[in-house]
């Protein structure tokens, strides 16, 4: 999300003077757009009319703006949006996908785990499933203020619509959103690359019956969208991209010296001019939207609670009266940033005005905002409809090693916080230190269990495999010698420790190795904390 100071769009860009006179609107044509105008003069010309215009943006139900709040999806800790009780959306908007440091044309999840690591260090796809598996459904979002978004940095349009489409398709999402934001705004070259490539990736899916919605995430003012960012949303249409709407960043209004101090009446201004911006926007490419349909092709996102800004900040009663507000209007999304801060600070965060990653700085219950904005109705034109996400119950299986990517819970086993075990078909995590309590047992509140629900078992999960040493690395184990602390052996190709002396005490096989065994294993599993 931004946190750059906007300028204030005193005067209105060239082409809203130009859209000022709404029956006889003037485009700025891209060059493609420019070689479609002349191949429809030679048709007219030869006695043949054809009609281009831009798809006219289907609006949702009016008052029925969509609820999708960010989570930032690197973030320690790990934010589990696939636990009802973290997350009471039905959808989630993942954050943020950005060009490799390294390879500027490959995406990675913030700079720091490619799509495969986030599905083995994040447990990303599998708690995707798990959400799908409940009702949910996730948006990805590219780019971001941070890092650099894909298409600034890779200059290969090739290279580049393949980016887009390998995260389309990994994650098998209908929708996605695009947070452009900084000097990003202002790229041109960047822009153009970005429309053709995401427009290609809509064209193909739309010629598999599959269409992706996009959504354009971008700064604004209370006074409405810049010249910049109105050339951005204007660029991306010429570029081909169908746009589902344009989701504004109702935040960091002002600065240090000048904070805005109602932040609700700001966050209304800037939709209340926005959407007249919005109207101009489509008839200069002749669209007609009425003022409700111009609402529907908005959305907004606060950062809840402690603004980037000192002195800024959107809090509980905010949120109430931007619920009202875009029901009232038929605003088409309502986002917030983040469900990672929904939250109050710890009594030792001990000054309040200065922003956090993982709370608010507001006196509140968890998740206060995110139940605030899960109340509206509306859904993505993309996503069916259905209800709140429900836990579903795990289907009674009987778990094999040989098909498990991490232990089979036990229960005499004793697990340490974060351990990662399989049950009844099902991926758990430990929140503590726990033994005896089944991660499958249900109770009245998620929060009294001693696990997290990960997600399914998926189909291509692999075996989970002990990292070792080389064969005669150690002596193997003899139930006939007398081992002393400190000695090492293998056994069954594991290699161990003597923990004290012992003699005719085979080491453990059975994962997690407990205290009270005479052989600390020398090896890692797969879903163990690091210490373990």
């Amino acid at each position: 999300m931004s946190t750059t100071e906007l300028p204030s769009p005193d005067t209105a860009p060239d082409d809203l003077d130009e859209r000022d006179d709404l029956d006889a609107p003037r485009v700025r044509l891209s060059k493609a757009r420019l070689a479609i105008l002349l191949l429809i003069v030679a048709l007219v010309a030869g006695g043949v009319y054809v009609a281009i215009r831009l798809a006219q943006p289907a609006p949702a139900a009016a008052g029925e703006a969509w609820s999708i709040p960010y989570v930032d999806v690197t973030l320690t800790p790990t934010y589990q949006f696939q636990d009802p009780q973290s997350n009471p959306a039905r959808d989630v908007a993942l954050a943020f996908v950005v060009a490799d440091p390294d390879e500027p044309c490959a995406p990675t999840w913030g700079g720091a785990y490619s799509l495969d690591s986030a599905a083995q260090d994040l447990e990303l796809d599998r708690r995707i499933r798990q959400l799908r598996d409940a009702g949910g459904d996730v948006v990805v979002s590219f780019g971001g203020q941070a890092n650099q978004e894909l298409a600034t940095v890779c200059e290969d349009d090739g290279l580049l619509t393949a980016a887009y489409r390998s995260v389309v398709e990994r994650y098998a999402v209908d929708s996605i959103d695009l947070d452009i934001e900084g000097a990003a705004v202002a790229d041109g070259p960047s822009i153009e690359r970005r429309a053709a490539a995401i427009a290609a990736v809509q064209e193909e899916r739309a010629a598999k019956d599959a269409p992706l919605t996009v959504w354009l995430t971008v700064p604004v003012a209370p006074s409405g969208m810049t010249a910049e960012v109105l050339d951005l949303v204007g660029a991306t249409l010429d570029g081909g991209v169908e746009l589902a709407g344009v989701n504004l960043m109702t935040m960091d209004f002002g600065d240090a010296d000048h904070p805005t101090g109602d932040m609700l009446a700001a966050t209304k201004s800037a939709l209340e001019a926005s959407v007249q911006q919005m109207i101009r926007i489509y008839a200069a490419r002749q669209v007609t939207l009425t003022e409700p349909e111009a609402w529907t092709l908005l959305g907004a996102t606060p950062m809840i609670g402690q603004n980037d800004v000192v002195g800024e900040v959107f809090t509980l009663d905010d949120a109430r009266g931007l619920a009202e507000f875009a029901v009232a209007k038929g605003l088409g999304r309502v986002s917030m940033w983040s469900l990672n801060r929904d939250a109050p600070c710890p009594a030792s965060f001990a000054d309040v005005t200065v922003i956090s990653n993982t709370c608010s700085s507001q006196e509140q219950l968890a998740l206060d905002f995110a139940n605030v904005f899960t109340g509206l109705p509306g859904r993505s034109p993309s996503l069916p409809p259905g209800g709140a996400v429900t836990v579903t119950d795990p289907p009674k299986v009987i778990d094999d090693p040989a098909t498990s990517p991490y232990p089979i819970w036990r229960p005499d086993a004793q697990y340490p916080g974060t351990y990662k075990v399989v049950r009844n078909g099902m991926v758990y995590e430990a929140k503590w230190y726990t033994q005896g309590d089944d991660p499958a047992r249900v109770t009245a509140n998620t929060w009294e269990s001693a696990w997290s629900l990960v997600g399914p078992v998926s189909p291509d999960d692999e075996p989970f495999t002990p990292t070792t040493v080389a064969a005669g690395t150690y002596p193997d184990w003899s139930p006939e010698t007398l081992y002393d602390k400190g000695d090492k052996v293998l056994f069954d190709g594991l290699p161990y420790e003597a923990r004290w002396p012992n003699q005719s005490d085979a080491p453990s096989t059975l994962f997690p190795v407990g205290p009270d065994s005479s052989w600390r294993p020398l090896f890692t599993l797969p879903g163990e904390p690091a210490e373990t």
